[in-house]
């Protein structure tokens, strides 16, 4: 029996409906550990029938929180960085949080300075920061922010909360895949080594090539672009002694696979490749591309958990790394005979 218009339920109908004061709904409301597991059902039963929507207002000035989050986004182009601000989004919505985002493009003259200091005027109970570039987190670390701060990074960080998808694990995943077919030449086209999940991954292939035995040779280091893994497999002039590529994420292996389709060789007949993120494309290009999937809606849950957890004083839960996984498609197979 949702109410709408100038019906719409109060505090006090869902009270009356309970069979509890006004305060012990306001307690349920604002998560308050000491409540009865059946008092709690009872409330929730109530505002579900009712159809009662708390007023944010009201609840910022009960609690001193407003129950926005503050998420800074760096090299907002790319699809990690897009794909975890969806995910932070999504995931504080459905924790009755609101989001407040600024972008920072590249050529664009707001400082990070300047951006922290807008969200904290808008208010925020706490900030994530999804600052893929060390240059950045150094950035960061000369700015007073005075809420919880959580830095999405591959490595845990004395000075803030941290959260990640496992970029070494992941890494792992697909560098034993390829033994597991047979592979023991394997090239890896890595991101910016500025970046941290890039250089992370970079020495994640290293240390799991020399367990392995693997024949060790030099990376190729990317810019994260189609276009330059494309131009890249287009200069190779005759089959390479490599037989599979790791490439650090999935729109350099696309254009690694058309330059070398380009140059007349097959994937993955001649050379295997696999990449790293699951990019929507992924299922879709000749030949369908095997990758590591990051579970970015994993990522934007913990995320919020981690921050709702400081935010509220409780203990913080031990999320900080996000399983990946291996999604095996057709661009992987075993290598072709070497003479």
């Amino acid at each position: 029996m949702a109410s709408t218009g100038a019906d719409k339920p109060n505090i006090r109908q869902v009270a009356q409906l309970a069979g509890v004061s006004h305060m012990t709904v306001s307690r349920v409301l604002n998560d308050h550990p000491n409540i009865r597991e059946a008092t709690r059902r009872r409330v929730e039963e109530a505002i579900e029938e009712l159809g009662y929507r708390p007023s944010m207002t009201a609840r910022a000035l009960a609690t001193q929180r407003s129950r926005r989050i503050g998420v800074l986004v760096e090299s907002a182009a790319t699809f990690g960085p897009t794909s975890t601000l969806y995910a932070v989004e999504s995931a504080a919505r459905a924790s009755g949080y609101e989001v407040s985002s600024i972008l920072l493009r590249a050529g664009e003259k707001i400082s990070p300075q300047e951006a922290v200091d807008h969200l904290i005027a808008l208010g925020i109970d706490a900030l994530c920061v999804v600052a893929p570039r060390s240059s950045s987190i150094a950035a960061l670390r000369h700015i007073a922010v005075g809420v919880p701060v959580l830095v999405v990074k591959p490595d845990k960080d004395p000075a803030y909360l941290t959260v990640t998808v496992d970029q070494q694990a992941g890494t792992v995943l697909a560098v034993d895949h390829l033994v597991s077919l047979g592979h023991r030449d394997i090239l890896h086209v890595a991101g910016p080594l500025d970046w941290l999940d890039a250089r992370t991954r970079e020495r994640a292939f290293h240390a799991r090539a020399k367990a392995w035995g693997l024949r060790e040779r030099p990376i190729v280091v990317g810019d994260w672009t189609a276009d330059f893994a494309y131009d890249f497999a287009r200069g190779i002039r005759e089959l390479p002694e490599y037989t599979a590529v790791f490439v650090a994420n999935d729109d350099m292996a696309v254009g690694f696979v058309h330059g070398l389709h380009e140059r007349g060789f097959s994937v993955p007949d001649d050379v295997s490749v696999v990449g790293f993120d699951d990019i929507p494309l992924a299922r879709h290009v000749i030949p369908p591309l095997t990758t590591v999937r990051q579970n970015f809606d994993a990522l934007g849950i913990s995320v919020v958990d981690v921050l709702r957890a400081a935010i509220e004083e409780r203990e913080i839960p031990d999320v900080t790394r996000i399983p990946a996984e291996i999604v095996v498609r057709a661009s992987s197979a075993a290598p072709r005979k070497v003479d």
